[in-house]
Order: structure tokens, then C-alpha cells, then sequence
């Protein structure tokens, strides 16, 4: 699978509504048949920072995303509410899933 994450530091008068204003974007996302998931979470250390996790069944379908016209116009709408351009961390693994984290195991 190809595993993104990405931190996106959202201007600090935006960021309470960050997750409307990616909501559309977000919800045509993970519709797409090769998402695995699309998650946001919002920095606990800095309340404008949200942290993107990602994934996507293989290349093909990571080259679908971002060729799709909601990637296009994320591309147009997102940076006018954005301090400075997202940060990302994007790797290929060969798994298709998220596994058990054995030190933490819950009997």
C-alpha cells in the first residue's frame, strides 16, 4: 500500500473549522475505490496543526487520487487557509492493513 501522513499547519482563524473546510474533499476521498482510509487528527502541541494519515491500495490507485477533479480543487481551495505548505512523509509497505501493536497487547 502506499502510506501517507502529512501535517498541515491551517492559518489560526481557520483552524476550528479546518474539518468543514476539507469536509468535502475528505468525504470524495475516502469514497474512492483504492482509499484504504483518510483520517485527520488535530495536534494535541499546537491546535493548528492537523495531521493527515492516509493510504491507498497500491500506486495505481495513489495516481487515481491525485488525477481525480476533488484533488484537483483541494489543490485551488485548501492553501488560502494554510500557514505554510503541508509537511509529508509518503512510503510504499507491503501490508494492507494496520497491524497489532504487540507491546501494547490488551488480553
Amino acid at each position: 500500500m502506499i502510506f501517507i501522513t502529512a501535517k498541515f499547519p491551517v492559518r489560526p482563524e481557520h483552524a476550528d473549522r479546518w474539518p468543514e473546510i476539507c469536509g468535502g474533499f475528505t468525504k470524495a476521498t475516502r469514497a474512492e475505490p483504492g482509499c484504504l482510509w483518510f483520517d485527520w487528527s488535530r495536534s494535541l502541541d499546537d491546535r493548528t496543526e492537523y495531521v493527515l494519515v492516509e493510504a491507498f491500495r497500491d500506486a495505481d490507485a495513489g495516481a487515481a487520487h491525485v488525477q481525480s477533479e476533488h484533488f484537483k480543487e483541494a489543490r485551488r481551495t485548501l492553501p488560502p487557509y494554510l500557514a505554510r505548505t503541508p509537511r509529508i512523509v509518503n512510503a510504499t509497505i507491503p501490508q494492507d492493513d494496520w497491524s497489532p501493536l504487540g507491546e501494547m497487547a490488551v488480553s
